[in-house]
């Protein structure tokens, strides 16, 4: 009896350790999972560029926007300045006047 059960326990001992994966399946897994990793870095690497991307486009869009705001500045300052120089061509009547008051004397 006793071989028996030794009989028995050998074969269920073998029978355990034969039910689990080969050498084979545990490198195929193993591959699995390197290439999983592999793929998730290369999403991320892949979202980070995005990311510096769209930031890198957001800042020149930024900066465009003040170079036409200093733009519109120095515009506005140089049409100011040529306001102020200028002067404003006189109508006919005001020649009228001018000419008449020139003929009189500035009396009336």
């Amino acid at each position: 009896m006793k071989k028996t059960v030794m009989l028995l326990a050998t074969a269920v001992t073998i029978a355990f350790y034969a039910c689990g994966p080969s050498a084979e399946e545990q490198a195929k897994r193993a591959q699995e999972v390197k290439d999983s990793i592999a793929k998730v870095e290369a999403d991320a690497a892949a979202a980070a560029a995005a990311a510096a991307a769209e930031a890198e486009k957001a800042a020149a869009e930024a900066a465009a926007v003040e170079k036409a705001k200093q733009d519109s500045i120095a515009a506005a300052e140089e049409a100011a300045k040529s306001k102020k120089g200028a002067v404003k061509p006189k109508t006919q009547e005001q020649k009228v006047k001018e000419e008449a008051k020139k003929a009189s004397g500035g009396r009336g």
